[in-house]
């Protein structure tokens, strides 16, 4: 009699190896009931193999995932689906959810016939949980934020509104007094009454800018399809409209299309290319080039000019609130004007950087979600 223990057939292995799996293993036959199912299988689940076998996986599937399972079924049996490999949601028997990873494969005969599935959960509940949990707390803190902006933009928006009565009556009073009294003031007088005045209207163009970075912040965005080229020709017939005195030589590249707010793009176009402007008033003629390429999915347009420039090292103050790297006699204004602009390109998941050199003008270059083909045509 030969002492050589018989070798497990390929069935026997493979329960073997099934019931040493960490993971729920079972195997399913193709009106969709459990034929077969190992120890992590029953742990997972909380029910004994004997409750489970011989039922249909649907009793034990998550409501929101029973059509899906179907359909899913169906596909694998008739081949139009290979292998499932997804998420998958069934019911604990105390009846919480289980999130499961699930891996199912059909296993069939040689002529290709499907004979039964094989299903592998891995329980990601755990997994779930903490990322739900991480997502709630994510939420609460944009909630939180975003309700401190709102009472920030509503204290802004009050003490702007306050303010604008006075203004008005100080820029009121001062031109009564000054056409009224011209006369009767000496030139110490009429110095102090001008700066006043100026002093009013900056701040009634402060107020006025802060009001557009409220507006860029929170306006409700509506994309389409935007002629950039025709939006710059326009913000320059309004800078020549308003210094007519001023020769100024604009060059706009046609055909400069982007996706975007048409309002939005043109307040930020306005506030380069016044930019470019104000920088510019010591040349003659005042020279802005706005030009562009396509790249990908992206529009890279430039705003030349050929102005005062800046120094490259404060370039990381240029987009902040306030900040002025040029005095009111070089042309600086009230600081928003960037801030504004860079605000608008970060809405619209765009960029927008700069360089320059003093005394040899400076290049903004705006990075703005351009228009597929199909979408120009």
């Amino acid at each position: 009699m030969s002492n050589t223990a018989a070798q497990p057939s390929g069935d026997d292995r493979f329960r073997l190896a099934m019931a040493a799996s960490g993971l729920g293993m079972a195997i399913v036959d193709l009106q969709g009931c459990w034929v077969e199912v190992n120890p992590a299988f029953e742990r997972m689940f909380g029910y004994a193999a004997a409750d489970m076998v011989g039922r249909p996986t649907s009793a034990f599937t998550h409501p929101d995932d029973l059509l899906l399972t179907q359909s899913f079924l169906q596909g694998l049996i008739d081949g139009s689906i290979p292998m499932l490999d997804a998420p998958k949601r069934y019911l604990h028997r105390n009846g919480e959810t289980i999130w499961t990873h699930a891996h199912v494969a059909v296993v069939r005969d040689q002529g290709g016939k499907a004979l039964y599935l094989l299903v592998q959960l891995r329980d990601v509940s755990a997994q779930r949980a903490a990322e739900e949990a991480l997502q709630s707390r994510v939420d609460a803190e944009h909630a939180a934020l975003d309700a401190s902006h709102r009472q920030l933009q509503l204290f802004a928006d009050a003490v702007a509104h306050d303010l604008r009565a006075p203004l008005r009556s100080i820029e009121s009073f001062s031109g009564l007094l000054a056409d009224r009294a011209q006369e009767r003031l000496d030139d110490t007088d009429r110095d102090y009454l001008a700066r006043i005045r100026a002093a009013a209207a900056r701040m009634t163009a402060l107020l006025s800018a802060l009001n557009e970075l409220s507006y860029v912040t929170r306006a409700e965005l509506e994309p389409a399809r935007v002629d950039l080229s025709l939006l710059a020709e326009w913000v320059g017939a309004e800078l020549q409209d308003a210094e007519p005195q001023r020769r100024a030589e604009i060059h706009v590249q046609s055909d400069l299309v982007a996706q975007g707010d048409e309002r939005l793009l043109k307040l930020l176009l306005g506030q380069l290319m016044n930019n470019a402007w104000k920088f510019s008033r010591e040349r003659e003629p005042i020279r802005i080039q706005i030009s562009g390429e396509r790249d990908g999915d992206t529009l890279r347009l430039q705003i030349r000019d050929h102005g005062i420039g800046f120094d490259m090292r404060y370039a990381h103050k240029l987009f902040e609130p306030f900040q002025r790297l040029h005095g009111p006699d070089q042309g600086g204004g009230h600081g928003l004007g960037l801030a504004i602009a860079q605000r608008i390109a970060e809405r619209h998941h765009g960029h927008l950087h700069a360089q320059s050199q003093p005394e040899s003008g400076s290049t903004f270059t705006l990075e703005l979600p351009a228009i597929m083909a199909e979408e120009r045509s």
